[in-house]
């Protein structure tokens, strides 16, 4: 297989306001070189339609036609990210005729994970033909839905990408990969190569969505208010037995299914103490489904900027908790990095979707491909 240079972008649940864009040289099997990174915001105004998109989805619950407002957000949010992929690949020294494919992730808007009897679904806003037609290469799109038509959760995605990290580390299964962003994930494999990957709760999308409510910002940076809070153990314990956490894996969650509500009634330093432990006490819980528990977690995702909730990893989930780094991760950059990775493998045909990370029944490729004479993979 080839090796070329990959785009990849992701706009997480986090709901920040940016687009991560990064270049990975790879053939989607391994990587070759790790290529520059940059963090796009959006217009204030494509932003508001993201933000109003997500409440539209809620009462739309995927019943009937799409609102009206997602056709609008879809346009103005491609343009914007293929904006970014052209900055980037320019001050790169590129051109668009040395990408081989743009991994285009779109926006999650409403994410329902498969309940015994009724497949899962999905819905994330992204037009792969427009990019395609704009930038002029290849555009691999809509990397969820085959896997959640076949039976699978449609999530989380990145383990095949992660694994790659792993073996290039040379790391074994005392070592996983957790990644903070709106909602935790984490990717594990054993020594006879089994990957294993689900999410082990919320992240940072409750408590951005707490702390946004108390108009003291976008995120408690830095994890200021926590670490200035005390937390309710007893109503921890209470939040701690929700069902989720007895679920054996692959499992997967919308960003909607923990909210900040959890934290309803308290102080904002109180409800952020409270709301961090949780993030931390839940991968804790998720770490003990596992075959081995790890040792050692990598951090990556814009929660490992959270000091409080590193710090409470290491306290609550009983692991030694360092940041991507540390292992000299670009830890921003992985999950941009990774759509460029399934990017590539979709334009090879390559599985991307496994028993142990998504619940499909055995590997699968998915995505589709715009801009190409290729059918749909």
């Amino acid at each position: 297989m080839e090796v070329r240079w990959a785009v990849g972008l992701m706009t997480g649940t986090v709901l920040d306001g940016n687009i991560d864009v990064a270049l990975l040289r790879t053939d989607g099997a391994g990587v070759e070189e790790f290529g520059p990174y940059r963090l796009v915001p959006y217009e204030h105004e494509v932003r508001a339609l993201i933000g109003e998109c997500l409440e539209v989805a809620k009462k739309w619950d995927f019943e009937g036609d799409d609102p009206a407002v997602f056709a609008q957000a879809e346009e103005a949010l491609t343009r914007a990210q293929a904006g970014a992929v052209a900055e980037l690949v320019k001050n790169a020294g590129l051109k668009m005729a040395d990408i081989g494919v743009v991994g285009f992730h779109g926006q999650t808007v409403l994410h329902r994970a498969p309940v015994p009897g009724h497949f899962g679904q999905t819905r994330q806003l992204g037009d792969g033909a427009l990019m395609a037609e704009l930038l002029g290469v290849p555009v691999a799109h809509d990397f969820r839905s085959k896997d959640m038509e076949a039976g699978g959760q449609g999530a989380p995605l990145c383990s095949s990408y992660h694994r790659v990290l792993l073996d290039r580390l040379g790391a074994g299964p005392e070592v996983a990969v957790l990644n903070l962003g709106g909602v935790a994930n984490i990717s594990w494999r054993d020594k006879e190569g089994l990957l294993v990957g689900f999410d082990t709760g919320p992240a940072s999308a409750p408590l951005n969505d707490f702390v946004k409510k108390h108009g003291l910002g976008e995120m408690d940076r830095d994890g200021r208010l926590a670490l200035a809070g005390r937390v309710d153990e007893a109503r921890l314990g209470e939040l701690l037995k929700h069902p989720y956490f007895e679920m054996s894996y692959p499992k997967s969650l919308d960003r909607n299914d923990f909210g900040a509500d959890m934290a309803k009634g308290l102080n904002a330093e109180d409800g952020a103490a409270l709301l961090t432990t949780f993030i931390a006490s839940a991968v804790g819980r998720g770490l003990d489904l596992l075959p081995l528990r790890p040792e050692k977690l990598i951090v990556t995702g814009g929660g490992r900027h959270n000091g409080a909730i590193m710090a409470e990893l290491n306290r609550r989930a009983g692991v030694v908790a360092v940041l991507a780094e540390s292992v000299e991760w670009m830890g921003d950059a992985i999950e941009a990095q990774c759509f460029a990775f399934l990017g590539m493998r979709v334009l090879h045909g390559l599985p991307f979707s496994f028993p142990a990370t998504t619940g499909v029944p055995m590997p699968m490729r998915g995505g589709r491909l715009a801009g190409t004479v290729q059918e749909t993979l």
